[in-house]
């Protein structure tokens, strides 16, 4: 085998985008790419597709850039198309200013990022191949790896590179099939369209997608009851204004360095980091705790109207730990004890989720608006949502019985589930002692590399990127961190070939 690498990527979304943007930007050896993607979504993926513009992101652009090391790719992006199309692209929030861009004009980024990185691949003499097929199983070989897709064709390559995505929302109360009920609300502008302007309407969760669903009814003029069913109903918390911040003391460095050194963390440990981080910006780390703590018990309206109050507060607390967890949380996590891992999980993971994956306040403003003018109610405690014959669905919660018309599943894909489209692919690895299945969901992914581990040991020529190495590294549906994951993939791969090559073409067996 020489340098010049053959990487198959297995999945066509925003993940590949990043590591493609990452490999057309490396000075190496011109190899070959092939990208497996089945869906009609290619390069947007799920979220991302052409829809309402009521539907924005949740972070602003310095936050959805794909590439490495350019923080303000996605920002120039937008003033560049602003300034061709002469389109208006006032994206600010009026109650922070900052700019939150519709999902469907992110998607538009991801495909022209993705065009531009493979026409720059080609340019560099790299061959590239489009696959509108799913790999149902890799085998390996003499050669490398052989990727069988669903079309029956097998496609050679000496690296995969798994980014298979979160998949569809759950179905936790098993209505699927049912009249009435939406398993998936995107594409909004289609989905919802469904739903009769005066029906009463009962949505599924209560997270980012719960948002969405709410806010895509409200701007097409729905007059019927709207009703948040959740089984904890912790909302999104609401973004406050950006301020700049650069991490001093829980910095991904430090703790790589810790892993380099082979050293453990404790969890006590990890927040007497995060209390020097906040002591040293004056912030309190009894503040963040109690946000923290206080999330499971108080009420949901409450909670946000306290968060739309709090856009402008000079705190940086919350601002710190949203930019903590998914920049460093990658690097704490593998070095915590499992038992502190369990109870994270356990006891705060949804909360920290929320915090660190905060609505935009005009958002929740609309909320508060709807829920104040008595059209949205929020209800959490849901025991189960059974279908009445002839008059909807039936909601058993602690303060009665909820009835409506039509259900929305708006419950967010769990980020460590192995989405039923991969399925056939992450079995046949695990048969063939080629991926290990982690406790927590996914597969066992090594830190620094992404590369797939069994028993421990990485695997040079399989790597996951995104939501399949969740139970190893806690945070990674970010776009920060896909893009930082994909820049380790690319690195690993890419000094994987030329060592092969130094070491005369030898494909060593793992």
């Amino acid at each position: 085998m020489s340098a010049s690498a053959r990487i198959g990527v297995i999945g066509g979304g925003a993940s590949a985008v990043c590591l493609l943007d990452t490999l057309s930007r490396r000075d190496a050896v011109p190899g070959t790419v092939t990208v497996f993607e089945p869906s009609p979504h290619l390069w947007r993926g799920r979220a991302y597709q052409p829809d309402s513009v009521t539907l924005r992101v949740n972070a602003p652009p310095d936050d959805m850039s794909v590439r490495f090391g350019d923080v303000h790719h996605f920002e120039n992006w937008v003033e560049a198309r602003s300034c061709l199309l002469g389109a208006e692209t006032d994206y600010a929030d009026p109650w922070s200013g900052a700019p939150f861009v519709p999902r469907a004009v992110f998607g538009d980024y991801l495909e022209q990022t993705a065009r531009t990185a493979l026409i720059r691949l080609v340019g560099c003499g790299w061959r590239i191949s489009l696959v509108r097929a799913a790999v149902t199983a890799i085998d390996r070989t003499a050669q490398g790896l052989e990727l069988r897709a669903c079309d029956g064709v097998s496609h050679e390559a000496d690296y995969a590179v798994l980014c298979v995505g979160g998949g569809r929302p759950a179905d936790p109360y098993q209505l699927a099939g049912l009249p009435g009920f939406l398993p998936d609300p995107y594409p909004a502008v289609r989905h919802l369209s469904q739903i009769a302007s005066d029906e009463d309407v009962a949505v599924i969760g209560s997270g980012l997608t719960a948002a969405d669903v709410v806010l895509t009814l409200a701007a097409s003029g729905h007059l019927g009851r709207i009703t948040l069913l959740s089984r904890r109903g912790v909302l999104p918390a609401v973004r406050q204004r950006p301020v700049g911040y650069t991490l001093r003391h829980f910095t991904p460095a430090r703790f790589r360095a810790m892993a380099a050194r082979r050293e453990t963390l404790r969890l006590d440990d990890a927040v007497a980091v995060m209390q020097a981080e906040l002591a040293d910006a004056g912030a309190r780390m009894d503040d963040v705790t109690r946000e923290v703590l206080a999330a499971e018990d108080e009420d949901p309206v409450a909670r946000m109207r306290r968060h739309l109050a709090a856009v402008d507060d000079e705190g940086l607390g919350l601002r710190i730990l949203q930019r903590a967890v998914p920049d460093t949380g990658p690097d704490v996590w593998p070095l915590l004890p499992e038992q502190d891992k369990s109870i994270l999980i356990r006891d705060h993971y949804r909360t920290i989720m929320s915090l660190c994956c905060p609505m935009p306040p005009a958002s929740a403003a609309t909320l508060l608006g709807l829920v104040d003018s008595g059209q949205l109610d929020i209800v959490r405690g849901v025991e189960r949502i059974t279908p009445v014959p002839g008059r909807g669905f039936l909601a058993r919660t602690p303060d009665g019985p909820r009835t409506a018309g039509v259900v929305v599943n708006a419950v967010n894909a769990p980020a460590h589930r192995i989405p039923p489209g991969a399925t056939s692919l992450i079995t046949s690895l695990v048969d063939s002692g080629m991926a290990g299945r982690h406790p927590r969901g996914g597969l066992h992914v090594e830190r620094t590399t992404s590369r797939l581990t069994v028993q421990g040991r990485p695997d040079p020529l399989l790597y996951a990127l995104g939501d399949l190495a969740a139970g190893s590294l806690f945070f990674t549906f970010g776009v920060p961190s896909l893009v930082d994951r994909a820049y380790d993939i690319a690195e690993a791969v890419l000094a994987d070939a030329a060592a092969r090559t130094i070491r005369g073409g030898t494909m060593q067996t793992v």
